[in-house]
């Protein structure tokens, strides 16, 4: 007989959580491809979280969203490059992004995702983050000048404009096709 827990103290069960979650990956799955399908590069962007950095994410250098399944190790490589995937059928190297960043390596856990790469970069691979912030409209934020401090991300090439949004947090937009072709990341070996 299955388990189900009943909602308690006005929190959902499991189910209920399952259910929502499911939904809000469908919703954000059929946003993600609208977006992709988009003529401007700064609408609909996606959001992640890198460290404690706010990152935007050109939807048109991506596939798509993923949970993560099993990962199969490779050895002799990078410890930020996680190993082999399959994803839909297919193997793919994942990355964990974070790591290859310097920050502490991701806990596989429920909230994170393997962003897909798109077929367009040539690179058959996938980046492990943390977490998904859903989509943002640059647009609809304010360009930040690099602050006296600099971002953790400013010394790379990838990382471009920096925003604010209304809640005056910044966001980092990265260049995924660039970032897939800077030296340190193509080299995963040992």
């Amino acid at each position: 007989m299955p388990c189900i827990q009943a909602e308690s103290a006005g929190k959902p069960g499991p189910l209920a959580r399952r259910v929502r979650l499911r939904e809000f990956q469908t919703q954000l799955a059929q946003r993600v491809q609208a977006a992709q399908n988009s003529t401007e590069s700064n609408v609909n962007q996606l959001g992640v979280m890198l460290g404690d950095t706010r990152c935007l994410f050109d939807l048109r250098q991506t596939s798509e969203i993923m949970p993560v399944r099993s990962i199969t190790k490779v050895p002799l490589t990078q410890d930020w490059y996680l190993g082999l995937s399959s994803i839909r059928g297919n193997l793919m190297g994942v990355i964990d992004l974070p790591r290859f960043l310097g920050y502490a390596g991701t806990p596989i856990d429920a909230e994170c995702r393997i962003i897909v790469l798109s077929r367009a970069l040539s690179l058959h691979g996938g980046l492990l983050v943390p977490r998904v912030l859903g989509l943002h409209n640059p647009q609809q934020m304010t360009p930040a000048p690099e602050p006296d401090q600099v971002s953790e991300l400013s010394p790379w090439h990838w990382a471009r404009q920096r925003y604010r949004d209304a809640q005056s947090r910044y966001w980092t937009q990265i260049d995924v096709a660039a970032l897939v072709q800077d030296s340190r990341f193509l080299q995963i070996g040992l």
